[in-house]
Order: structure tokens, then sequence, then C-alpha cells
């Protein structure tokens, strides 16, 4: 069965904002409801940093709904040790009474590393730093004591207690790097999700996916899929969302009409998406996921 979620952007809107849409999403039957890591808005932009910090909106998304899983897509390997994050996860389990994820990703934005004097290091050592982070989170959310040793990070008999609601607190890896990101994502995650891409590319990203499971000795079935997707109705509301950037997510945005977007959120499940989420930026137009809801009968 396919879920369909929120992934919701936490720029240039508020706290009250944030949550009613949050509370509106609960109630019209989505699945799921992700934030994303940023320090600075999303754009690269030096000047825009008018952004909420995750962890805290992870948790205050948990506080304020009563029934759909609470995701990160995903925490940057940068901004904090893997053993802070597998506590903030576990906490905001224990809060929504068992209905955290997390996601792990690389980061990509280094306008907002260097703004806060963050190292920044070649993609080669991120990605080195995501599979260790990726190991070292796996351990201490899913086993009662993990020791790790890395160049990176290092645990010695360490435990995450109390432990969290669900036994097995799912863990996503982001990103569609062929090479590093789907083999670290075939060893450690529970679900893969990538955004802005055309139903045919996903399936290809996806088939490379099962491939490095076939190399690590993974069934593929155990990892959930999911892409993230734009939600514009119109080429107005495609500008007021991406602005800049529209014309490089524009494959990966539904849009037309009703009809074409069931079309097209078909062609996502036939190259095996087994979740959609619509990624909003503000301006949020909750009528545009009442009418999406509405499509698909979620409530």
């Amino acid at each position: 069965m396919t879920l369909f979620g929120v992934h919701t952007g936490l720029q240039n809107i508020t706290v009250d904002e944030l949550r009613a849409t949050w509370r509106r999403i609960d109630e019209l039957g989505f699945d799921w409801i992700s934030v994303w890591d940023h320090l600075y808005g999303a754009t690269g932009k030096p000047d825009d940093a008018t952004c909420l910090e995750s962890v805290t909106m992870h948790t205050a998304l948990a506080m304020e709904t009563s029934r759909v899983q609470c995701g990160s897509l995903v925490y940057s390997v940068g901004f904090r040790h893997p053993a802070v994050l597998a506590k903030a996860v576990t906490a905001i389990d224990l809060l929504s009474g068992g209905r955290a994820a997390i996601g792990l990703g690389a980061g990509w934005a280094e306008v907002e590393y260097a703004a806060y004097g963050i190292d920044f290091p070649s993609v080669g050592t991120r990605m080195d730093q995501l599979e260790e982070c990726a190991a070292c989170v796996r351990g201490l959310l899913h086993d009662d004591v993990t020791s790790f040793d890395g160049r990176w990070f290092t645990l010695r008999e360490a435990r995450n207690d109390p432990r969290p609601v669900q036994a097995k607190l799912p863990i996503w890896i982001g990103g569609g790097g062929e090479r590093r990101t789907l083999r670290i994502a075939a060893r450690y995650a529970d679900g893969w999700n990538v955004p802005f891409m055309s139903p045919e590319t996903f399936g290809h990203k996806r088939a490379v996916l099962h491939q490095h499971c076939a190399d690590v000795g993974r069934d593929p079935a155990e990892i959930r899929c999911a892409v993230n997707v734009g939600l514009a109705w119109s080429e107005v509301s495609m500008q007021e969302q991406f602005g800049a950037i529209s014309e490089y997510v524009r494959p990966g945005v539904l849009g037309g009409s009703v009809s074409e977007v069931v079309e097209r959120i078909g062609d996502y499940v036939a190259a095996g998406a087994d979740q959609v989420n619509l990624a909003l930026r503000a301006p949020f137009d909750v009528g545009d996921l009442e009418r999406f809801a509405a499509a698909f009968d979620l409530a």
C-alpha cells in the first residue's frame, strides 16, 4: 500500500503557522509529516537566514499531532554527533507514543556551515561521516549496547536509555548518489528518500539501491522507498514556492488537473514508490493539501 506524507520546510514561516498546518495534515488522513534540517533557508543564498531549528520543530511536530508518523528528512551529519541525534529522536519517540522516524544525510548547503563556522569537508569525507553516523545511530536505536570504532565517531559499550517505544525505530537515508549514498542506504536504512525526481529517474535509482542490497546481502523489501515531490496546482504557486530553482525541481513537481496529478502519482507507484511526500515550502496553501487529500480519499 502506498503511503502519503507531507514534508514541511522550516524557512520563512512562523511557529504558529507550522503548528496549524501540522494539525490540519494530521486531520486530513496523511500518514507522515517530516521536517528538514537547515540553519539557513534552503536556497544557498548568504542573506537567506530565516529558518527554524529542526530538532526543536521535530519535537513540536510530535506534540502537535496524534496519529501521523513524525520524521526528519534529513538531519545533517555535520551539525550533531550521532549519539546526540539518537538521544533526541528517542525522546521524540517517547513523547509521540512511538511515532518517530529519523533521516540522515551528508549535508549540502555550504553557506550555512560557513556562516556559523562549522566544518564543511569534501563530499567524500562527508559521505564517510554519514556512513559512520548511520552505523552508530542504528546501533544506539536498535541494540541495547553499541561499540563502534571509526575515524570520525567512537562508541564504547554505549547505551541509549530509556529505550524508544519502537523496538526498531525507522532510520532513513536521504539522497540519490549511486555509488555511496545508495550503498549506505542498502546497509543501514529502513527507508530511502530522494527529492524532486521524475518517476523514470526514481525507478532507476531504486534499481541501483536494489543492486547494492544484493551486494551486501540485504533483502530490498526491508527498505521503504519514498520520493518527495512538489505540489503546485498553478504556475503562480510554483514560482511562489520554488522561485529561482523552479526549473531544477520541475521534473518532480505535481500540477495541472486532479486527473493529471492522480496519473502522475500512479507513475511513481509503478516505478516502485512505497511512499509519496508532498514537499512544501512557504507560503503553505492548506487548500492545496485538502484538494489532494480529497482526490485520494485519504480521510
